[in-house]
């Protein structure tokens, strides 16, 4: 059951929050110069930006996760002279 808001409205649920941000202002006016050619929002801009900067986190993250596990269990030498000999086989047919 919902609790009705003032004027007898019932409460939507959040879909968005707005957060407030301080930025030099040479990069402020760059982004606003792109936006407006763009015709984009501020908030679209911002929210691509986090996005991206999200991706790059879990890709950063990924990477961690690899190294560790490399650095757990290392190639050994048979796989090293496997991939060599592999890439040998592969590579000596083209052209250099």
């Amino acid at each position: 059951m919902h609790t009705l808001e003032p004027g007898g409205r019932i409460p939507m649920a959040k879909v968005a929050t707005k957060v407030a941000v301080s930025i030099p202002d040479d990069l402020y006016r760059a982004i606003e110069k792109i936006r407006k050619i763009r015709g984009k929002s501020r908030s679209a801009v911002m929210q691509e930006a986090l996005r991206h900067w999200l991706h790059d986190q879990a890709q950063v993250a990924l990477v961690r996760e690899y190294e560790a596990g490399y650095r757990r269990r290392p190639e050994s030498q048979r796989e090293v002279k496997a991939a060599e000999a592999a890439a040998v086989r592969l590579l000596s047919g083209d052209d250099w």
